[in-house]
């Protein structure tokens, strides 16, 4: 009978969900106020918003049409320039000059939420949190439904990025194929592919750092996820608390292989991995989650697929 009960439940939500593929949850746990962006992949509607301001401790629901697909950020240290009235922000500018980014896309290094909701013939949303173009801030997806994992990164990156890498004082950490330009850290020409692009020593420490994330173009086994069921999704920023604004060198360096020669060359990648590293586990969901996705189960079996 409870089940009965919670299959019907669910069609009834399928149905008023029809023109709403799911719901972000912006939340911020930084200690400054954040303006999350948003930009759509080309065919694909935009969010209600591209942009706003988000300060601390706050939360703001988005929804997204349905099929969408793009990805998700936040800028820092924004402020209105006095001369132009533009604002300007010191990590992740979409360069709108205003709190909607209306189209435009973070400029890197900044740390992206991608999803594409309904792919796979429509039974499943994709998510990933990239460090592909950069990191400026620790950012965690989390599906609404507890069957799903989350994905992100809540280490402090900033604070083991190497020397060569860093950006905008310490605020930012740039990719090394942004820093360096070369076809083997961007897999671009002769490393186009998975056969001949791999890790490199600085993606490795990213990757150390924060396993469920992306830390290089070809990353996808470990840092793809999927879910079933439409679920809603929780994008934080700053998951563990405020980073810190300033960054001090950190003492231990990681000794790299002679082999690497990127790394030798830079003396030493990073200090130590922060105690709370990566959070890898998923919230506690509410019953009606459970149901939810109990009854898509039941409802997966019954239909085949």
């Amino acid at each position: 009978m409870a089940l009965r009960r919670c299959i019907t439940i669910v069609l009834l939500l399928l149905i008023c969900r029809e023109g709403d593929a799911a719901t972000f949850t912006f939340v911020n746990r930084c200690g400054d106020t954040v303006w999350p962006g948003a930009l759509s992949n080309a065919g694909t509607a935009r969010l209600g918003t591209t942009g706003f301001e988000l300060p601390p401790g706050a939360s703001r629901a988005v929804p997204a049409p349905s099929s969408w697909s793009g990805r998700l950020w936040a800028r820092t240290g924004c402020a209105q320039d006095a001369a132009t009235g533009r604002l300007v922000c010191a990590t992740g500018d979409c360069g709108s000059g205003a709190a909607e980014c209306a189209g435009a896309g973070a400029s890197p290094p900044a740390t992206l939420a991608e999803f594409t909701l309904g792919g796979a013939g429509g039974g499943l949303d994709f998510y990933d949190v990239s460090l592909v173009d950069g990191y400026n801030l620790p950012v965690l997806v989390e599906p609404s439904t507890g069957t799903c994992a989350a994905a992100g990164c809540a280490a402090d990156l900033n604070a083991m990025c190497p020397a060569e890498l860093r950006s905008q004082g310490g605020a930012a950490c740039r990719s090394a194929c942004d820093a360096f330009g070369r076809a083997d850290y961007c897999c671009s020409g002769a490393f186009a592919s998975p056969a001949t692009c791999g890790p490199s020593a600085y993606s490795r420490v990213f990757k150390m750092a924060c396993p469920r994330s992306y830390s290089y173009a070809f990353d996808d086994p470990t840092s793809t996820f999927t879910c079933a069921g439409g679920p809603d999704y929780t994008v934080t920023f700053c998951p563990a608390g405020a980073p810190p604004r300033s960054v001090s060198q950190l003492g231990a360096a990681l000794h790299c292989p002679p082999s690497h020669s990127d790394c030798a060359r830079s003396g030493s990648l990073a200090g130590s991995y922060l105690a709370n590293g990566d959070r890898s586990d998923v919230r506690e969901t509410e019953m009606r989650s459970q149901c939810l996705a109990l009854a898509l189960s039941v409802l997966g079996f019954a239909f085949g697929y």
